[in-house]
């Protein structure tokens, strides 16, 4: 039953009038919803672009040209080309800070030697460790065995195909084996068999759970399957021998005495000039038998590595003609770090793209400085021993409360009122010391010794990071637990 403002339909469904549609326009009403209907990216979607390819400012991207490094890269030539000659080129050993074109340049010059390597049908193989992440002895010898047992197995592969189109063309042919190694179709046979036979027995390395002797027995096997030259690049290879020693490095280095087929070329790279100081004698030796020094950049060479990438990476007149000299001369201060000089030109246009700007400015600069610093403020922070964090701590709360001139005394006070707060140890005022100086050199902190006169000499204390993000990063360590909770205790110090 229906009431006197009911209309029915003529299906027998009943509409009251304020739900007609006899006077809205459809099409009005879809085009309104498609209006409205934005997605969260369509804003950022709207802007003109500014990058071409990005790809070119990022550190793992090797140029096809690496502007003043042409002597080091020649250096690298000469050496190496031993290779394509079947010899086995000298070990070598690279030095350089960060950002100085190491690892681009030996990136560069090992695929030049590849390139060629397959030109002249000579084989040479190039393999890239990073030891800051495969950093111990069964890590990199797994990997590098992992890599020669694919290519074994490629090889293998390869050759099996290759034989038995052989074994079909001679079964109509014969005399096609007349300029082979083969007398009959049983030896084909024969030697595919053999090649099987070996594909079978090709077994991958585990990342864990096999004693090394077995995996450097592997990695020896695969690397000697085949004739060929195997260069070995070792990037931060001091950070190998810091956290496993230097027995990687010498099995490495002795390959050579016990292979038969193969041999086995090293290069190590290394931002630390002094590492070789803690090396066996004998592995030093044989290592590092060329050394290439990389040094810094200066800004006049960092503004033509710039501008040389900038032609790539972005927009033709994306550019301010003060944009590219500036970023040469903030990471001229950071003892010429190109890698740098490439950050910050890469988050200046990316600030600049978010701002939805036309192009890169010298304020897009300025702030990608600020954010990249921070960055790092961040990451050093968050990394520090939980000692060096609570020394930390102490300062940021004496700077806090309006202390300037911070010394070493009032600090340790502090932080042994930190230490019973959270139940950690409590370390010598000496120590305290040195742990204000290692913040000093990561320059976190301004560490200024000064006389006192009679009283002796202390040290002067003062931040060199942002306060309250550094206090933020330090807070979310778990490790500190309810360090919140001497605040009032710092404040009553001071409010006395």
């Amino acid at each position: 039953m229906s009431d006197e403002n009911t209309q029915p339909t003529d299906d027998g469904v009943d509409v009251s009038p304020d739900r007609s549609f006899d006077n809205v326009d459809l099409d009005d009403v879809v085009f309104e919803e498609e209006d409205d209907d934005q997605g969260l990216f369509d804003d950022l979607l709207s802007g003109e672009p500014i990058f071409e390819n990005k790809e070119v400012l990022r550190p793992s991207y090797t140029p096809h040209e690496l502007p003043h490094r042409k002597d080091q890269i020649n250096n690298m030539a000469t050496i190496l080309v031993a290779a394509l000659r079947g010899e086995t080129p000298s070990n070598i050993l690279i030095y350089g800070k960060t950002g100085t074109g190491k690892t681009a340049s030996a990136k560069f010059v090992s695929k030049e030697l590849e390139s060629t390597s397959q030109k002249y049908d000579v084989p040479c193989n190039v393999e890239y460790i990073n030891c800051e992440v495969t950093d111990t002895q069964y890590r990199v010898l797994a990997q590098l065995a992992n890599k020669f047992i694919e290519n074994n197995q490629e090889f293998v592969d390869n050759r099996v195909e290759e034989l038995e189109i052989l074994r079909e063309e001679a079964a109509a042919d014969p005399g096609r084996l007349l300029d082979t190694e083969f007398e009959s179709l049983d030896a084909i046979d024969a030697r595919v068999k053999e090649l099987e036979d070996d594909r079978e027995e090709m077994e991958s390395v585990p990342m864990t759970g096999w004693p090394t002797d077995r995996v450097y027995n592997t990695f020896f096997e695969a690397v000697d399957y085949e004739e060929r030259v195997v260069v070995i690049m070792l990037d931060e290879i001091d950070k190998l021998v810091e956290k496993s020693g230097d027995d990687t490095l010498y099995n490495l280095s002795r390959m050579n005495s016990e292979l038969e087929n193969s041999r086995v070329s090293i290069i190590g790279i290394s931002n630390d000039l002094k590492f070789t100081d803690f090396l066996d004698p004998r592995v030093k030796s044989s290592l590092g038998e060329e050394e290439i020094v990389f040094p810094p950049y200066d800004a006049n060479q960092l503004r033509d590595i710039l501008q040389h990438r900038a032609e790539v990476a972005f927009k033709a007149d994306a550019l301010s003609d003060d944009v590219i000299p500036l970023c040469a001369a903030f990471a001229a201060q950071e003892h010429g770090d190109a890698r740098r000089a490439l950050d910050l030109l890469r988050t200046a246009g990316e600030l600049a793209e978010r701002d939805q700007a036309e192009g890169v400015n010298e304020t897009h600069v300025r702030k990608a400085q600020e954010k990249i610093e921070l960055d790092r403020v961040v990451e050093v922070v968050r990394t520090l021993p939980t000692q060096s964090k609570l020394v930390l701590f102490s300062i940021i709360s004496l700077e806090k409360n309006g202390v300037h001139n911070i010394n070493t005394g009032e600090v340790y006070n502090i932080y042994k009122r930190l230490c019973e707060e959270i139940d950690a140890d409590v370390l010598t005022q000496r120590r305290v010391t040195d742990l204000i100086s290692e913040l000093d050199m990561l320059g976190i902190v301004n560490a200024v010794v000064v006389s006192k006169g009679r009283y002796g000499r202390t040290k002067e204390i003062s931040l060199s990071v942002p306060i309250d993000e550094t206090e933020a990063v330090l807070m979310s360590d778990s490790r500190l637990g309810d360090i919140e909770n001497v605040q009032p205790f710092v404040q009553a110090r001071f409010d006395n």
